[in-house]
């Protein structure tokens, strides 16, 4: 929370002296944004394109491992991964659907990239095929996300089938991991500097249309997440856990508000595993599987975000995405989902890679960031959310194949 005040006191100060520079001192904003804002900025956008390869291969190998391990693979496994995948395609769908339908970046600009001209799609065809990447190291040199992806997954699958004779390259994997989490939580420390010099450099350089766009830009993933959590959570909540929405959120709601706070659904997943079990009454087995599970692979709430920020900021750079490009955001970011680890802030790091892939720059997300931190803190319930509706339609599922340990999963408290 300390973060949180922080990074929102940078943004609002930001747009304090942004809006000062632009109604009363117009020509000295010049100087300071070229010698000030700007590379305080651009510093801490440099330091989130930095992790943006690493991080996708070392999460995605070990959350790969971690979904094969042939002990855990079987029905289980694959109606959880069927679940996180269907919700979370729904959910980069309703996103892009709700951009295009409100147009929150229409009626702004971005300052510099007027005309900006994005790179020709391949066919959808050649897309498909580049996916299996034929000289793994080059897409890691070139950042090729969707190769260095499906690479990742079959590092992941064999480390997992290998099992003890890979033991210590997936333990280097892991710690890589580790090391690439501490270095987002060191980032995310330079955030509130980063978002005072950015929304500054933004607001000064574009006054109210651009406090408008990003207004517009909350409002759109604000209601994305809504419609998706109780829309998309509550059909799979009534439909195939056979249980009432309304008392699910209400023995869920303690583990959501901690999520809420912490913007982090790795450091929620105690509370949310032992909130699932005991006011949910989902099985241990099946909690201790599902939920870590989907901590690691299953992120709505940020594949909301890459779907509406990437047509936000197109639409302020007046850039049209073609249908083969629209797609490509929808595989990129339901697969990044996979590598997005549960901690604050890695969603941006995810965003630039989804922007890099349809050829979109960077440097807009300055404007995401002033409002990125509130929205993370929602975004972050939906993924736990979403992680506990999925524990509740395996647990159905698999009493009635009388396959898993009795559970009396309608039975809520309160």
């Amino acid at each position: 929370m300390k973060l949180t005040v922080k990074i929102v006191a940078g943004l609002v100060l930001g747009i304090l002296v942004g809006v000062v520079f632009n109604l009363f001192a117009p020509g000295a904003f010049g100087p300071v944004d070229q010698y000030v804002l700007g590379p305080i900025g651009q510093i801490f956008l440099n330091l989130i394109k930095m992790l943006v390869v690493p991080i996708v291969f070392f999460s995605i190998v070990v959350g790969t491992a971690g979904i094969s391990d042939p002990k855990k693979l079987g029905r289980m496994g694959g109606k959880t991964v069927g679940f996180f995948l269907v919700t979370t395609t729904i959910a980069i769908s309703i996103a892009m659907a709700l951009a295009y339908l409100i147009k929150p970046g229409v009626e702004g600009s971005f300052s510099g990239q007027s005309d900006f001209k994005a790179e020709e799609a391949p066919p959808v065809m050649d897309t498909i095929l580049n996916i299996i990447p034929t000289n793994p190291v080059q897409a890691l040199t070139e950042g090729n996300m969707l190769q260095i992806i499906a690479f990742a997954i079959f590092i992941g699958f064999a480390l997992a089938v290998l099992g003890d004779k890979t033991k210590a390259l997936r333990d280097l994997m892991e710690q890589g991991n580790d090391v690439m989490m501490y270095l987002v939580k060191i980032i995310m420390e330079t955030a509130p500097y980063g978002a005072f010099a950015l929304i500054a450099s933004a607001v000064g350089g574009q006054g109210k249309e651009a406090l408008q766009s990003m207004g517009m830009y909350f409002v759109v993933v604000l209601a994305a997440l809504f419609i998706h959590a109780l829309v998309t959570y509550s059909s799979a909540i009534y439909l195939l856990g056979k249980e009432n929405p309304l008392k699910f959120y209400k023995a869920f709601s303690p583990a959501m508000a901690v999520a809420f706070s912490t913007s982090s659904s790795s450091g929620t997943l105690p509370v949310s595993m032992k909130t699932a079990q005991e006011n949910l009454k989902i099985p241990k087995q099946i909690s201790s599987f599902v939920q870590p599970l989907g901590a690691t692979i299953n992120m709505d709430g940020t594949a909301i975000m890459q779907g509406v920020a990437t047509v936000f900021i197109a639409q302020i750079t007046g850039v049209d995405l073609t249908f083969t490009q629209l797609i490509i955001v929808v595989v990129t970011a339901t697969l990044a989902s996979i590598g997005t680890a549960g901690v604050p802030g890695v969603g941006l790091i995810m965003l630039a890679m989804v922007l890099k892939q349809v050829g979109l720059p960077v440097e807009p997300i300055g404007l995401i960031l002033a409002v990125d931190r509130l929205l993370d803190m929602t975004r972050t319930a939906v993924n736990i959310t979403g992680d506990a509706a999925c524990a509740l339609y395996v647990t159905k599922s698999e009493e009635k194949r009388n396959e898993a340990a009795p559970s009396t999963a309608g039975d809520f408290k309160g």
